[in-house]
């Protein structure tokens, strides 16, 4: 069940994050120190997660009137198991509930796992041209982090009615 998490959740989630960004060494993608960002969240409202104890989270904000998923982060050993797209479907009907005209993310091109995944749940690359101000600086925020190891794509999926999987 994808629920908001409770205060006290929010340190466990750290190893989640963790573990899940290890699988990227699998592709050669080690991220800079200091890009963990659940560690730095002091606000349950902004973290969905599924779970008890939780197996997975998604972190959302808002970037120019969308929701934007910052995060989304699923333990190894609980992959494959759905978690992640009941977790995306609950970001969805979230920025659906507030009124929000699409979620946007940021994600690598060719890693399994993410551009292409999320183009499986009716997320579509974002031109830049079509890019806000606030998604813009977002986007250059992470350059500046040293997050874009390897190529990257702005990507939105328009909230309301999807079609079924």
């Amino acid at each position: 069940m994808v629920r908001w998490a409770e205060h006290g959740e929010l340190a466990g989630l750290v190893p989640i994050e963790l573990a899940a960004d290890g699988l990227f060494e699998q592709v050669g993608i080690t991220f800079p120190p200091g890009t963990t960002q659940v560690e730095e969240v002091t606000d349950p409202a902004s973290v969905l997660v599924e779970g008890e104890p939780p197996a997975g989270f998604a972190l959302v904000g808002w970037v120019d009137g969308n929701v934007h998923l910052d995060q989304l982060a699923v333990h190894p050993g609980r992959m494959r198991q759905g978690v992640g797209g009941r977790l995306v479907t609950a970001v969805l009907d979230h920025a659906a509930a507030s009124g929000a005209p699409a979620v946007t993310l940021t994600t690598f091109r060719d890693v399994p796992w993410n551009a292409p995944w999320y183009t499986r749940h009716g997320f579509t690359v974002l031109p830049e041209e079509q890019w806000g101000p606030e998604l813009r600086a977002l986007v250059e925020h992470e350059r500046e982090l040293g997050i874009e190891v390897a190529p990257r794509v702005v990507m939105s999926a328009v909230t309301g009615p999807r079609p079924s999987r």
